[in-house]
This record gives structure tokens, sequence and C-alpha cells, in this order.
């Protein structure tokens, strides 16, 4: 269920049925024959370590402004998107329908593969890594994750990871403020 006690279903287009949508033009699409089955989870903040800014809406969009903050100058060009994003209230909104392929990933390698963006899913929390994340924030991605379950049947559970499991080195996040245990309960229960 969403954080709201709904049951989260996803579309015959790969899209959450009422959540909130940004449409992001940093996605293109999948590779054929390629299977989505993994859910990689992110961290992210704009600026760094600043919440509840809708900074993370225009940097998907390509609309942040460079001159807004002097961190922007460095990454407003950037083309990266994600799936979805859950902010700090619980509140999900979608970029890409997740049939098509989100540009979360990076240069990354997840059991073998290399490309995680070809068969995963990426889903950002709006948080860093020291800082906890927020218990709405844990319910949200529980329901988005049962969700994900149902409708992809080549994904499980030892497929949901974190950044820094399939770009070690080159990313930390969700960091070790994500709380794997209490996320994992709270899948238990969603997935009933």
């Amino acid at each position: 269920m969403d954080p709201t006690g709904t049951r989260l279903r996803i579309d015959q287009h790969g899209w959450l049925r009422g959540v909130r949508r940004v449409l992001s033009p940093n996605h293109d699409t999948r590779p054929a024959g390629i299977a989505v089955d993994t859910l990689v989870v992110h961290g992210i903040t704009l600026p760094p370590g600043r919440f509840g800014h809708g900074q993370v809406d225009a940097l998907f969009s390509r609309t942040l402004n460079p001159a807004a903050h002097p961190f922007y100058a460095g990454i407003a060009h950037l083309q990266v998107s994600a799936h979805l994003l859950i902010e700090r209230t619980g509140r999900l909104t979608q970029y890409v329908g997740f049939d098509d392929r989100a540009w979360h990933a990076g240069l990354s390698r997840f059991d073998g593969r290399e490309r995680v963006n070809d068969f995963g899913v990426g889903i950002e929390l709006e948080g860093t890594d020291a800082c906890p994340y927020a218990p709405a924030q844990y319910r949200g991605l529980a329901a988005v994750s049962a969700a994900l379950l149902l409708h992809y049947p080549g994904m499980n559970r030892s497929r949901i990871v974190g950044h820094s499991d399939i770009a070690p080195g080159r990313k930390t996040d969700p960091g070790p403020a994500f709380d794997w245990a209490a996320f994992n309960g709270l899948l238990d229960r969603a997935c009933i």
C-alpha cells in the first residue's frame, strides 16, 4: 500500500496509477528482449543536504537554473533521471514509465551484467547518506516495491539494491543512514 493506505498498481504502460507525474526527457526505450528485474535505491537532495525545494523535478526535467545555487552550475547540464522520487513527506513523483529506461545508474554493474539502466528501475529517496530517511519514505518505498514485484516477474527481493551496490567506489547512496532491515520489514507487510 502507498502511504495513504491504498495498494499501488502499475498500468499497462509502466506508470503508477494515481501518483504525481513530472515527465522527464531523460529516458529512452530499453533494449529489445531485456526484462526489468532489478530495483536500485538512490538518495538525492538539491542543493546537497537541503530538503523540500522541488529542485529534483527541475534537474530531471532539464529546467534547473544554474544561477539559483552555486552547486547547480556544475550539474544543470546533466541529462539524468529516475523513474520515481519519494520525498521526505512520502509524496511520490514519477518521471519515467517503468517500462522505459531512465538514466539513473550511470556506469554500473550488477549480477555480472553491465549497464543497469537497461534492466533496472531507479527510485530516488530525498535524503543523504548520513541523515536518517523518514518513516513515510520507507512506507512509500515498500508500497512501490511490492507493486514492482507483482508487475515484473523477473524481479525478486534479492534484486533490490542500493546505488552503492551497483557502482561501488563511485557512488555511496543511499548510504549508511538507509535502514535496510526496517525497509524489508515494511516490504514483508506490503507483499501480503
